[in-house]
């Protein structure tokens, strides 16, 4: 079974509504948080 983990805004540290698996990355990906309603652009390599 792959690890998976929930994905934290890098603006108020809560969680977002996107889970990654151990084996994804992702590159110049807009991430949107719904409590603090703001879009980042993140990096994400090996959880």
């Amino acid at each position: 079974m792959e690890k998976t983990e929930w994905v934290h805004c890098p603006v108020c540290g809560n969680k977002t509504r996107l889970q990654m698996r151990e084996d994804t990355e992702l590159k110049n990906f807009p991430l949107y948080c719904p409590k603090c309603k703001q879009e980042s652009l993140i990096e994400a390599k090996d959880l």
